[in-house]
């Protein structure tokens, strides 16, 4: 799983966490096209493209009680990077790191999908199981994605679908 995210792709979602965010995704330089909610960005060395948005709704409880946590930036993206032979590799960094050994829960309208974790970072097994996301996700309205964190927090974030396919086909379409 470790070696999915390496290979140059966790240096990439390293540099977008510390640029992005719904406000460094409206000034980025390398932001390319806003597709509803959905935005695409675009880097030259190495070439890579990314389809991103951030969670309309965020939900953290705890022991069954709803509660106020700090949470780094939440980001739910698919890249693509020619290079490395990475083409629609869905990603999810929750702004936390997640329980040890855990998984996330991938809901897009009721069909749900794991991702499995290390740190703050969590995506599928295998590209396989990223193409099925992807098409549940083209299909879909909202994905909501459940995870437990180091302390014990339970999260849900739900993400829009809008502009969905259209971010991901501008995003593949840079990187082909």
């Amino acid at each position: 799983m470790v070696s999915r995210v390496a290979g140059g792709v966790a240096g990439a979602l390293m540099a977008l966490l510390a640029a992005t965010g719904v406000a460094a995704q409206e000034e980025s330089d390398n932001q390319v096209a806003a597709k509803t909610d959905w935005s695409v960005f675009e880097d030259a060395d190495p070439k890579e493209c990314w389809a991103v948005s951030s969670p309309k709704k965020t939900v953290n409880t705890r022991d069954g009680r709803v509660v106020s946590v700090r949470r780094g930036e939440i980001l739910l993206m698919v890249f693509y990077r020619p290079a490395a032979d990475v083409d629609g590799q869905i990603t999810f960094t929750g702004g936390y790191p997640f329980a040890n050994g855990s998984t996330v829960t991938l809901d897009v309208d009721g069909a749900d999908f794991d991702l499995f974790t290390e740190g703050e970072w969590a995506w599928p097994a295998t590209p396989d199981d990223d193409a099925e996301i992807i098409a549940a996700m083209k299909a879909g309205t909202k994905a909501t994605l459940t995870a437990r964190s180091t302390r014990g927090t339970k999260t849900e974030d739900e993400f829009s679908l809008l502009g969905f396919t259209a971010a991901l086909e501008e995003a593949e379409k840079r990187c082909k």
